[in-house]
């Protein structure tokens, strides 16, 4: 559960009483990422739940780790950035919680709600100002703030207080993939640790602690460094024991095989320990999950969403169970068909969202939702349908990983967390794909951007200037070669994508017999643009028309090798264009990494 406003005034009243002896949070270190197991391994023996329930069940921390370094946090900030009338209760609940943290004899009931409070009233601050922009470029391996790689997968990025927190896995075919991305690296999910990483804006990530490593125990004497597989995970805060519970999936011979084990902490940031291992959820007919995240509804409950695991024809939505987190409820089917992974929900102008990819194994491909026909997280759903802007390049390149909804000052913004398992797919550069997701008409709206601005306290975002407006554009979105490229339409003679593209990527664009293919791109802004591509192979053109027919052509010659091309000074009025690429003779032109990007006048992007 996440804190509510509707439950402050009674947490109000129990945290002025005193407060338990409360440690210090454990100290930080190193980075980490995330993959998944295939749907069709099983376990040599699976033990049945009611008999799982209570081994090696650990009693949970004796002491609250959280509280006084959530009140020493809070301290840090400054009453001139926020409004008057936010500031005030939010500095009477730091007083109270201070005030518990210090006094060893309050209950723990009392430690939990004096959390709860503090971080009630953290959530409802109100910054003076409205903000800025802050830039997120995709198609790049991201860092935190201290310079070091972030290895995050499967995960997702949940609200605690002011402050968001990111947890996923680290896996060494991450680190293997960062330092060599021109090769697939098949099945090197290789457990490392669970980091977590926090912010304010959700652009500028610090790395703050390994939640879970290796010697993580998960009960039977049993720890992480055994699973077969750790990953696909969500974080929920427990009003009533003050606790933050991490579900992940785990598949553990030594603990039953497949499941979904609850880790628990007293901070975001602190270092969780075992709380119980569930192999079997109500309902679904096969143990563990297929792929699962975690959702917080509005009014701070909190639900796994999942599949089954074998076939993942059925999706579900469960309870976290409210008395401590550490039970998942009987599941809800909500859809039925063909098989999907990626399962993930977000919540947008009161609608549920459920989004899922197909069963591609680790690839990219369309995103597909069902949206709620009531009030109803656990109701009816409408059959399925491909989330609009998803089509032309398999969804950024990504298959679904999980939703942040950002109820801004202005607007609501969902932001889309694509994960590229570019180490088993070898299908581009970086694992974390983040586009935001709009509803002006009836149906959300996926927008597949390379760059954007984005500005947490309004919930405006706008196109970045370094933003490629061609999609599909290294020639990535295809995980086996094709007759027809994703995103190009096919305009006489020959087209396929082959294997050898430009700087060890895995395909590149090949046109032959005098014909070509052409992308039609939705809209650009008026401006100046820039063209640029790498080619080898036979001569050709590539052409940009404007909306106002305007036409402007690089002739491309023949290359022996890749070289890189550009075609600067494109004039563009608003509206849509159309990039042709077009072979000249019989032979095959072979173009990769193409880029359309608006430039000043002077030829730089905008802003540099």
């Amino acid at each position: 559960m996440r804190q509510t406003s509707r439950v402050v005034s009674k947490y109000w009243k129990l945290a002025a009483a005193a407060s338990l002896s409360v440690a210090l949070a454990v100290s930080l270190s190193a980075s980490t990422a995330a993959a998944e197991i295939p749907a069709t391994q099983t376990p040599a023996t699976e033990i049945p739940a009611t008999e799982l329930q209570d081994q090696g069940a650990a009693a949970g921390p004796v002491t609250d780790r959280g509280l006084k370094s959530l009140v020493s946090d809070y301290q840090t900030r400054t009453p001139t950035k926020y409004t008057a009338d936010s500031w005030a209760p939010f500095a009477k609940a730091l007083t109270t919680a201070a005030d518990v943290a210090d006094d060893t004899s309050a209950s723990t009931s009392d430690v939990a709600a004096a959390k709860t409070a503090l971080m009630t009233a953290a959530a409802d601050l109100k910054p003076a100002d409205e903000g800025t922009f802050q830039t997120i470029t995709n198609d790049t391996f991201w860092n935190d703030t201290s310079g070091n790689p972030i290895y995050s997968q499967g995960g997702g990025v949940f609200k605690f207080g002011d402050t968001y927190y990111w947890y996923g896995v680290h896996y060494t075919g991450a680190e293997l993939y960062r330092a060599n991305p021109t090769r697939k690296y098949d099945g090197d999910v290789r457990f490392v640790s669970i980091p977590v990483y926090s912010s304010k804006d959700l652009v500028n990530w610090k790395f703050e602690n390994r939640v879970a490593t290796r010697s993580t125990g998960v009960g039977n004497g049993a720890n992480l460094g055994g699973a077969g597989w750790v990953g696909r995970l969500g974080v929920s805060y427990n009003e009533n024991t003050g606790k933050y519970v991490l579900a992940v999936q785990m598949w553990h011979t030594g603990r039953g095989g497949h499941g979904v084990l609850l880790l628990q902490g007293d901070s975001p940031t602190d270092t969780f320990d075992y709380g119980h291992f569930q192999t079997q959820i109500t309902n679904s007919p096969t143990t563990g999950t297929g792929d699962q995240t975690v959702f917080t509804d509005d009014n701070g409950k909190d639900y796994l969403i999942f599949s089954n695991r074998e076939g993942r024809s059925r999706g579900f939505v469960a309870k976290f169970r409210e008395s401590d987190s550490l039970r998942i409820e009987p599941g809800v089917e909500i859809r039925r068909g063909d098989g999907r992974e990626g399962n993930a929900m977000f919540k947008l102008d009161g609608k549920y969202y459920h989004a899922a990819s197909d069963l591609h194994g680790w690839n990219t491909s369309v995103n597909y939702v069902n949206e709620s026909t009531s009030s109803n997280v656990q109701g009816s759903y409408s059959s399925e349908y491909v989330l609009a802007g998803t089509e032309m390049d398999y969804s950024h390149v990504t298959q679904t990983g999980f939703f942040v909804t950002v109820k801004g000052t202005k607007q609501n913004t969902v932001i889309y967390a694509g994960d590229r398992w570019a180490d088993f797919a070898w299908n581009g550069i970086g694992y974390n794909q983040w586009v935001p997701i709009t509803k002006t008409g009836a149906r959300p709206q996926f927008h597949s951007v390379s760059q954007w601005q984005f500005n947490v306290t309004t919930g405006e975002w706008r196109v970045g200037p370094q933003n490629n407006y061609i999609l599909n554009p290294d020639i990535q979105a295809d995980r086996v070669i094709v007759s027809s490229v994703r995103g190009w339409r096919r305009i006489g003679g020959r087209s396929t994508n082959v294997n050898g593209g430009a700087n060890g990527s895995r395909f590149a664009l090949q046109v032959g017999d005098r014909g070509g293919v052409e992308q039609r791109i939705e809209t650009v802004p008026q401006g100046t643009y820039t063209l640029s591509l790498h080619a080898r192979g036979s001569s050709g053109q590539v052409v940009v028309t404007g909306a106002n027919g305007s036409e402007k052509t690089l002739n491309v010659p023949s290359s022996g090798g890749w070289s890189k091309r550009e075609l600067t000074g494109i004039e563009l009025p608003s509206g849509g264009a159309t990039v042709t690429v077009r072979a000249s003779g019989s032979g095959g032109f072979t173009v990769d990494q193409l880029s359309l990007v608006k430039v000043s006048d002077d030829g730089t992007p905008p802003g540099q």
